[in-house]
């Protein structure tokens, strides 16, 4: 099924287009690598599934997957799979999980859509959404104190069945490609990365990185119980950065909130806009901190250069080479902007027709940071560049 012609978007809404179909885009010259980091966002994960398709049918493979909650379950099937069969196994899920819509035909308008969506909304929290979540017997308000179902409104073992279904463990843990998924332990709140490299990856890691409490129940890995990432931080950057060594890296960000909004006018806006700042905070601290360690470093490096190697210890020999080698990257920032009708649901509100606008917006904003082929470019000074289709456009 062809995700982008079913999706019927407003012509208000419309992202440009591209009449010819993307061609093939060499890998640039000096990049040594391409990661896909994938923000949390629930049914706004649509859009990253519309990215990958973008760069899928560009040729540009990534080498390193990371996410957080959605993105953690978008970043496994893609990790899981074989680069021909990744796109089929996103549909499947994107289509298997927005089955239940009983919602077919709607007025058109602003107005009439916000009310769909919010109908659509009230359908997955009273019967969950096939393949992903299901209402347990009685609220967990309810339930006896200690008891499995006192911590949670929602079963996630269709999820579970899911993942197994489409998601190719042994390939994620013995493939070529880097992944690494955050969750955070509830106990103690310590932030934890399940990395590929480190941790044989199974179906419960990427649940617990999606496990948002009070729906989704926390999830139990070796002594420990995990939540949904999202709590502590919700994009996976900082991992990919702390960990690329002095590798060129050419880097799609893809984040579901956006930082920069409209001033709210009344409640839901007010709801919306708060989702934003509490979760595209994070991603923006996390690249100014990264800038600011990487400007000292070079600093560090210009004032070694100015000392005779006979004057330095060994350790600082040491510390010069490495600093002669600094990675440039390049962040190629693709961020969900909120259509007008959306409300603070636009997270759990899972129907087909808002599932295919989200894919293809991700698609067609991909496409069109692609056609600035100078942003791909290394320049081999080093450094990092970040690059937002939106801005430039604004």
């Amino acid at each position: 099924m062809d995700m982008l012609s079913e999706a019927r978007t407003p012509p208000a809404t419309r992202p440009k287009r591209h009449s010819k179909p993307i061609a093939p885009i060499p890998r640039p010259e000096g990049c040594d690598g391409i990661g896909l980091v994938l923000q949390g966002g629930g049914a706004l994960g649509a859009y990253q599934a519309g990215v990958y398709q973008a760069l899928h049918e560009a040729g540009l493979e990534p080498d390193w997957v990371a996410g957080v909650s959605i993105g953690a379950i978008n970043s496994a099937i893609i990790a899981g799979n074989k680069p021909e069969d990744r796109l089929n196994k996103l549909q499947r899920f994107w289509l298997d999980i927005t089955a239940r819509d009983p919602f077919t035909m709607w007025p058109e308008g602003d107005a009439a859509r916000g009310w769909r969506n919010m109908f659509s909304a009230m359908n997955g929290i009273l019967f969950g959404q096939p393949g992903f979540f299901r209402p347990r017997p009685y609220s967990g308000f309810f339930a006896p104190r200690g008891s499995h179902h006192a911590t949670s409104m929602y079963d996630t073992a269709p999820l579970h069945h899911t993942l197994h279904k489409l998601v190719n463990f042994d390939l994620i843990n013995n493939g070529p490609m880097r992944f690494a998924v955050g969750s955070v332990e509830v106990t103690n709140a310590n932030f934890e990365y399940f990395d590929n490299q480190e941790t044989e990856i199974g179906p419960e890691h990427i649940m617990a990185s999606g496990a948002l409490p009070p729906g989704l129940p926390m999830v139990r890995i070796g002594h420990h119980y995990y939540w949904d990432g999202g709590l502590v931080s919700n994009t996976p950057l900082q991992h990919l950065l702390d960990n690329l060594g002095c590798k060129n890296m050419l880097i799609f960000q893809v984040d579901l909130f956006s930082a920069v909004g409209e001033l709210p006018r009344d409640m839901p806006e007010v709801l919306s806009r708060q989702k934003d700042i509490q979760y595209s905070s994070r991603t923006r601290s996390t690249t100014d901190h990264f800038l600011q360690v990487h400007r000292l470093r070079q600093e560090l490096r210009e004032a070694l250069q100015l000392i005779p190697n006979e004057k330095l210890t060994e350790e600082q020999r040491a510390q010069k080479a490495t600093l002669e080698r600094l990675p440039e990257i390049n962040i190629m920032q693709l961020i969900y902007r909120q259509k007008a009708y959306e409300g603070d649901a636009k997270d759990y509100e899972f129907s087909r027709l808002s599932m295919k606008e989200h894919w293809r917006t991700g698609y067609f904003d991909t496409r069109n940071t692609l056609a600035h082929a100078e942003w791909l470019e290394f320049s081999g000074t080093g450094g990092i560049r970040a690059f937002d289709i939106h801005r430039a456009s604004d």
